[in-house]
């Protein structure tokens, strides 16, 4: 099952945090092919927001092929994504990397700044493709 959690204050629209968050999922094992994705109730009742918008990632994931909607029946997980198991050892790696920059004093926007830039390195024919489509105007810092 998938715990959504939405940021109102991240810029990013909720229907996309939906998409992102279901792919995540399939991308760690966590939902797999056949499993069923809550109904959009569901994910109302858990986050407040407007069936519609539940709806309009569900179309989403649909229009990519990821997921498949069985009239009467619900929204299933038709393949999956990536090969990065929940328990890979690099998570665990990962997660003792997270634990030591925080302790280090760096807020989240640091570590998503560094990890990203280390990503733009590694791969950096992905880099084209995820440039941000607006930059934010009236950044204070």
């Amino acid at each position: 099952m998938v715990d959504y959690r939405i940021d109102r204050r991240s810029g990013v629209a909720t229907y996309a945090q939906i998409v992102q968050q279901t792919k995540q999922a399939i991308r760690l094992g966590l939902l797999a092919p056949g499993d069923k994705l809550p109904t959009a109730r569901e994910v109302v009742e858990a986050t407040a927001v407007n069936p519609n918008t539940v709806l309009k990632a569900y179309r989403e994931l649909e229009r990519e092929g990821l997921v498949e909607a069985r009239r009467g029946l619900g929204t299933f997980v038709r393949r999956s994504l990536g090969a990065a198991p929940a328990d890979s050892p690099l998570r665990a790696e990962l997660e003792d990397w997270a634990a030591r920059a925080r302790e280090s004093g760096l807020e989240r926007e640091d570590v998503a700044a560094l990890f990203t830039a280390v990503l733009e390195t590694h791969y950096p024919e992905r880099a084209a493709h995820s440039a941000p489509a607006h930059t934010p105007q009236g950044d204070p810092s």
